[in-house]
């Protein structure tokens, strides 16, 4: 396998298990954050019905997948990039 497929593997292999999950925990946390701001709204995070607990989490849930979507992003740009060519060193002309 030559170095271009290995990286497109990783980059599917990275999408499918730090994407998906990431984009669930984004749409979650953004659900969870607006939530908090319903008024009457029927909240239960851990037990608790406070709207910051919901509002907390959903930011940290917001964070979460963030950095998980990032993870595919970065492992398709490093491993997908065309490396710049490295000029040999010409020895000065005496």
């Amino acid at each position: 396998m030559d170095k271009r497929q290995t990286g497109l593997i990783a980059t599917v292999v990275t999408a499918l298990l730090c994407g998906c999950p990431g984009l669930l925990a984004f749409c979650w946390g953004s659900l969870s954050a607006v939530i908090s701001f319903v008024p009457g709204a029927d909240i239960n995070i851990g037990g608790s019905n406070d709207p910051r607990s919901a509002l907390y989490s959903g930011l940290g849930s917001l964070c979460v997948g963030i950095l998980f979507i990032a993870i595919p992003v970065a492992v398709g740009f490093f491993t997908l990039r065309k490396k710049p060519e490295v000029a040999e060193e010409v020895p000065p002309a005496s």
